[in-house]
């Protein structure tokens, strides 16, 4: 399938009126004209005209201006940004979006690429499913995607359990709004912490235009940090005991200098009474 599309920005300026060309889409090269894929192109241009400041000429406009230029080459441009560009300026376009039909059945994908015309170059490229559960945001998303893709965002609402936490989303902390987030659509890895808990960590997947609900349950620490801080106590008690009479110092002391006189007094005495063998004057040594 092949869609082309258009559109007009101007620098400087929010949203200043854009044109949007649609060019019918296409399977394998040749225009698709099932049911389902004519039902695809008008929720797609009824998307893209719902985005504030943008103007759309439909594909069926669009074909109607390459038969009355008798350019039948410009129906089968293939994604080709120069063939897109031509088309875009047929019609006074800016942008054309061309796009690609695949799969089988009424479970289709369609592939869409947005062509600058005054560059003849390819500016964003997304997908959209046709008879299938999108969760993309189905034509509405894919035309904020080619359009405006700072605004393909969902909304997360934190239901916080505890005071004083802080979220972080792919590493970087955020301020919440009355508990809630805007968050680009996808998988974001959010990780609240505080320093009494123990970190809460979700990969979390955002909807587009959708509010996605996160129940914060933080566990606490056994012992947190409040309980270690404060003047410590001491709850040791010191009793003294005097120690038995014949240890104490000024007891011990005079008796064992009197002791230390006794015994020398009776060793000086024993040696006069019995001399050595040494001496053998009877008079005395």
């Amino acid at each position: 399938m092949r869609l082309a599309l258009a559109l007009v920005c101007a620098g400087g300026v929010a949203y200043a009126d854009r044109v949007v060309a649609v060019v019918p889409l296409s399977t394998l090269g040749a225009e698709d004209t099932s049911a389902s894929t004519k039902k695809a192109v008008g929720q797609i241009e009824a998307a893209l005209a719902a985005i504030p400041g943008t103007k759309v000429v439909s594909a069926s406009q669009v074909a109607d201006a390459i038969k009355k230029a008798k350019k039948p080459q410009l129906k089968a441009c293939e994604g080709d940004p120069g063939c897109l560009a031509d088309v875009g300026k047929l019609v006074g376009a800016q942008i054309v979006i061309a796009g690609e039909v695949g799969g089988l059945g009424e479970a289709k994908v369609v592939y869409l690429g947005a062509t600058d015309v005054a560059t003849a170059k390819e500016l964003r490229s997304t997908t959209l499913s046709i008879g299938a559960k999108d969760d993309g945001g189905g034509a509405t998303g894919a035309a904020v995607r080619l359009l405006d893709p700072d605004k393909y965002v969902g909304t997360v609402h934190f239901t916080l359990d505890v005071n004083g936490a802080t979220v972080f989303v792919n590493g970087t902390s955020v301020k919440l709004a009355n508990g809630t987030l805007p968050l680009r659509v996808g998988t974001q890895a959010v990780r609240v912490t505080h320093p009494e808990y123990r970190d809460f960590v979700r990969f979390v997947d955002v909807g587009y235009g959708k509010t996605t609900e996160v129940a914060v349950g933080m566990q606490q620490y056994p012992i947190v940090q409040h309980d270690i801080k404060g003047n410590p106590i001491n709850r040791d008690k010191i009793e003294y005991v005097d120690p038995p009479l014949w240890r104490r110092w000024y007891v011990a002391g005079p008796a064992a200098a009197a002791l230390a006189i006794a015994i020398g007094v009776v060793t000086y005495d024993l040696a006069h009474r019995f001399p050595s063998a040494q001496c053998r004057d009877p008079g005395g040594c």
